[in-house]
């Protein structure tokens, strides 16, 4: 726990009974957001060749981008008790995202380690968002694929040399970059082979589609939030309907997730009762984030 964050006895047996974690919470969870996205797909499919198809895809690509709350619980290895369910749903996950699981378990541990702290937090690295440019380049969701697609090109050719990957964490990253990118190829030499638009039809313009969705949900957690150690100070806790919860397996509380990292998704709403009066950066909405950060863009920008 972080070091700011104070408790009483009462509230400390309270956390502690919080931190199991349950395969079968996880898997449950993990089953209704399979089934959603099996239902997209079936909607999709029912549109593929009429006006609604972009609707129905994108409907599909913000349920499969969704999937990238299972993966940040996953490589937290709080998802699941077991380990192997972790590495197996991480790599789903990671696969179809474009964010391999090793890779993303070092820098996001990285990130909680040194959060909002300059030149450490690697999430801070080139997010410059000062210009309505910068905000809707940003949100578009491109620059993600572009460092992506990038990142794993490099680390398949074997250039790994970002400070939060240790020596004995190289390797492995170097061979899950080159097996996803042989993955990859795999899967784009049978679509062609076969002439199936499937992987374009149901996976990749979904995912182009649904990633501003990300993105905008993103950029809550912790722009804005002062550049301080004080995991309840740096980290924004926005306030939001139970469908976004759902599907974001609860890291809207994620002020309370950073003051606790090791607490699985579904104690989240437990630990926001106990500290909710001392969080310091508490926001009603996404629109209403975004609605407030656009506002002050603009009127720096004129």
């Amino acid at each position: 726990m972080d070091e700011f964050v104070k408790l009483s006895e009462d509230e400390h047996r309270i956390l502690k009974e919080l931190y199991p974690r349950s395969d079968v919470r996880g898997l449950m969870h993990l089953a209704c957001h399979l089934l959603l996205i099996a239902t997209a797909s079936m909607l999709v499919y029912g549109c593929v060749d009429s006006v609604l198809y972009l609707p129905a895809a994108f409907v599909l690509g913000v349920l499969v981008i969704s999937l990238f709350a299972p993966l940040h619980e996953t490589i937290h290895r709080t998802a699941f008790r077991s380990r192997y369910l972790n590495t197996a749903v991480a790599a789903l996950g990671g696969f179809l995202l474009l964010l391999p699981p090793r890779w993303f378990r070092a820098f996001h541990l990285h990130h909680h380690r040194y959060t909002q702290i300059e030149d450490r937090d690697p999430e801070l690295a080139g997010k410059n968002i000062a210009t309505p440019g910068q905000y809707l380049a940003h949100v578009s969701g491109l620059p993600y694929w572009r460092d992506a697609v990038v990142t794993l090109l490099r680390h398949a050719w074997g250039q790994v040399d970002a400070p939060y990957i240790s020596r004995r964490t190289t390797l492995p990253v170097i061979r899950e970059a080159r097996a996803y990118l042989l993955a990859y190829l795999l899967v784009a030499v049978l679509s062609v082979g076969l002439q199936s638009t499937a992987v374009l039809t149901y996976w990749l313009i979904p995912v182009l589609l649904g990633q501003p969705v990300l993105r905008f949900y993103l950029l809550a957690e912790h722009t804005g939030c002062p550049l301080v150690p004080d995991m309840l100070r740096n980290s924004r806790t926005t306030l939001t309907s139970t469908v976004v919860r759902f599907l974001a397996w609860n890291m809207p509380y994620h002020a309370e997730h950073h003051a606790c990292m090791a607490l699985p998704f579904h104690a989240l709403p437990k630990a926001h009762a106990l500290f909710r009066h001392r969080i310091q950066t508490l926001t009603p909405g996404y629109f209403g984030f975004n609605r407030r950060l656009a506002h002050d863009i603009l009127k720096r920008a004129w």
